[in-house]
């Protein structure tokens, strides 16, 4: 079983969409409205196993302070704001749609922001921080952009949304440090590390791929009375990406190192939306479901364009060894 779960994990380009495929059928033919009863057993298993794994304590170590500030900048300075303006041009009157596209804007970092680091052979250490940070101010943040960037165009009680990112946030970090400490405790470090803190992201694979699912069944009537809803979605999510991915791509080269540099565009540009699709749909009742539709649909753009932005790191920032490479002694 760990090894399925494995494999899907490494294969969410796939995985997503067929779940996604699968949850509008099955929303086509039958009742779903059960379905809503599994949002919160879901988000907690989405949310609570990369708390496991989470590495706090590296939250205090230095080294790489531009870094942080470059991406943490980007992270509340321009991209909420880069979602708002795009979700206005296409969805001016649909509210709730853009709702979707600054939520999925407005948590940064999550556990493939370090993978994605690691396999372009950038700074995990950094990786690891930017997601602690980010993830911590973002939740924190969320319900005052939302409040600020769309509270004339939507209901919404603050109070509700910090509570309903208390128990989706703060409650399953709480319980995974507690979880993560027990672990090294009884079973020691090293055996956590290599043994068990790799099955916890497969757990938490499965809690997306069933939010996914809930989330497209729900939806499932409204896309297939217009079905060119699904591109007008993609298209937004699509340019608020790629002038993610362009503005990071430049600040980096320009102000950091290589390796702080392909962390710092992972942190920027990988979005916490297993995050954001939980209070699209906790937190905002039956209008939720738009959101929660546009959420799901980035991830099929925030996974393939991670994958394709590894092969270029080498011709962006330089391949490692020639940034190790030692430098010709000079002519006196």
């Amino acid at each position: 079983m760990w090894k399925i779960l494995q494999m899907i994990s490494k294969n969410l380009v796939l995985a997503i969409p067929t779940v996604m495929v699968l949850g509008f059928a099955g929303g086509l033919l039958g009742e779903v409205g059960w379905l809503k009863n599994l949002i919160m057993p879901f988000t907690f298993l989405m949310v609570y196993p990369m708390m496991v794994t989470l590495k706090i304590g590296q939250v205090f170590s230095g080294g790489d302070m531009k870094a942080q500030v470059v991406t943490q900048l980007v992270n509340f300075g321009v991209v909420p704001f880069l979602a708002f303006g795009v979700a206005w041009f296409f969805f001016r009157d649909q509210p709730y749609m853009m709702l979707g596209i600054v939520l999925a804007g407005l948590v940064p970092t999550s556990g493939m922001t370090i993978s994605w680091t690691g396999f372009a052979k950038g700074n995990v250490a950094a990786a690891v921080k930017m997601t602690v940070i980010g993830l911590t101010l973002g939740s924190l943040a969320t319900p005052i952009y939302v409040r600020a960037l769309l509270g004339a165009s939507i209901e919404m009680d603050v109070r509700a949304v910090f509570s309903q990112i208390v128990l989706i946030v703060f409650l399953p970090m709480a319980l995974g440090y507690a979880t993560q400490r027990t672990l090294v405790r009884v079973h020691g470090q090293k055996n956590f590390a290599e043994r068990l803190a790799p099955r916890f992201p497969a757990l938490s694979t499965l809690g997306v791929l069933g939010i996914v699912f809930i989330a497209l069944a729900l939806k499932a009537r409204t896309i297939m009375a217009s079905p060119e809803l699904l591109l007008q979605i993609l298209t937004p999510l699509a340019i608020i990406y790629t002038a993610n991915y362009a503005l990071s791509t430049l600040l980096g080269r320009l102000f950091l190192p290589r390796g702080d540099a392909i962390a710092m565009v992972y942190g920027t540009v990988m979005r916490n939306l297993s995050i954001a699709l939980a209070v699209a749909i906790n937190a905002f009742g039956a209008q939720g479901s738009d959101a929660a539709l546009v959420v799901a649909l980035a991830y099929i753009i925030q996974v393939q364009s991670a994958a394709w932005y590894v092969k270029l790191t080498d011709r962006l920032f330089g391949p490692i060894s020639a940034v190790f490479a030692p430098q010709p002694a000079s002519r006196s």
